[in-house]
């Protein structure tokens, strides 16, 4: 019985069989644009990388100046939890933040620095529910007070976002440029959470222009934060790329120093709150107020390079500037006073 029904079946086996095969033997397509979050991509576990190069975004202050809105959210969060070292309220002013910001990355690392270093490790009494809560002691207790915080402040700054933000003038034309060439991979790269960058990305870029990312890395993707080099680190190794090959876009030093500690190249847009500092003696490619009215393009990005040279945005970048290292050092030095 089963020979002869295994007869009757093996015409149309043999039938099915070498189209079946050629189907299995057919070669794929690749993609040109692929999408993709932090650590999803088929594609990016491959040796060879699909692209000649690579345009790397930081998210706040390059996509959309965020960093008063951060302000705002920490000490709306501070506030909330009314939070006091020796009968004072916890504050940071813009000036203060300036600073901070240009010296530690992430939030959570910013609050430890702020009490462990400007504060000289006085950590603050807070309360709930109407009662006093005394200042933590422990680590661990220290460590539940910070991410209380942050917690808060992810929400109040998401608020603020959906309400606030606006994308710098030329971003969104870059980014479109680079994601239309399929020579060009296209990522963001930020330390900040991914609930925070989310909402930012989904307020500035928009569902579609998210969905063509190449490459996401957030601060919970990574272990060590800007100036770390790990960012960025992770997201040459998920695109194939050398790092060589990478150019970062960022507006501050922290995320300069994390760009070039890869070996990347860095174009900075500095905002009103970075314009001080001194980003050519720290190693930055090159330097410009906004993308839109400096004319960059990604022509002025990657013609250079294609053609050999070690320049990038040749005739559109600011000039170096002689007394920048004294600004610098000014800075340094009210980081270096309890606020």
């Amino acid at each position: 019985m089963f020979i002869s029904v295994f007869l009757a079946a093996l015409p149309l086996c043999l039938a099915f069989y070498p189209s079946h095969r050629a189907a299995l033997n057919k070669p794929k397509k690749i993609s040109t644009r692929y999408v993709s979050s932090a650590f999803d991509s088929p594609r990016l576990s491959s040796t060879v990388s699909a692209y000649d190069y690579a345009l790397l975004f930081d998210c706040d202050g390059v996509i959309i100046e965020t960093e008063e809105l951060h302000r705002l959210a920490y000490n709306a969060a501070f506030d909330a939890a009314n939070l006091r070292i020796d009968g004072e309220s916890v504050e940071w002013t813009v000036g203060y933040y300036d600073i901070l910001q240009n010296t530690v990355g992430g939030g959570k690392p910013k609050m430890f620095y702020h009490f462990r270093e400007t504060m000289d490790g006085k950590f603050p009494v807070s309360s709930k529910h109407g009662e006093e809560i005394p200042a933590p002691e422990t680590d661990e207790q220290k460590q539940a007070l910070i991410d209380a915080l942050q917690l808060n402040k992810t929400n109040i700054y998401k608020d603020l976002v959906a309400e606030k933000a606006v994308t710098r003038p030329g971003v969104i034309e870059l980014m479109d440029e680079a994601l239309s060439d399929p020579s060009i991979a296209v990522g963001v790269c930020s330390a900040s959470t991914k609930e925070a960058v989310t909402k930012v990305l989904d307020v500035t870029l928009g569902e579609e222009r998210r969905s063509k990312l190449d490459v996401t890395i957030l601060g919970n993707d990574v272990s060590k934060l800007k100036p770390d080099p790990m960012i960025y680190n992770t997201a040459a190794e998920r695109l194939g790329i050398e790092k060589a090959k990478c150019v970062v876009i960022e507006d501050s030093i922290v995320g300069l120093k994390a760009a070039k500690a890869a070996g990347m190249k860095c174009l900075i847009t500095y905002t009103s709150s970075t314009g001080g500092e001194d980003f050519y003696g720290q190693g930055a490619d090159a330097k410009v107020p906004e993308l839109g009215s400096s004319g960059v393009t990604l022509e002025s990005i990657f013609g250079p390079l294609r053609e050999g040279k070690d320049e990038i945005v040749v005739g559109l970048k600011d000039p170096v500037v002689e007394d920048a290292d004294d600004e610098a050092n000014l800075r340094k030095l009210l980081m270096s006073i309890n606020f």
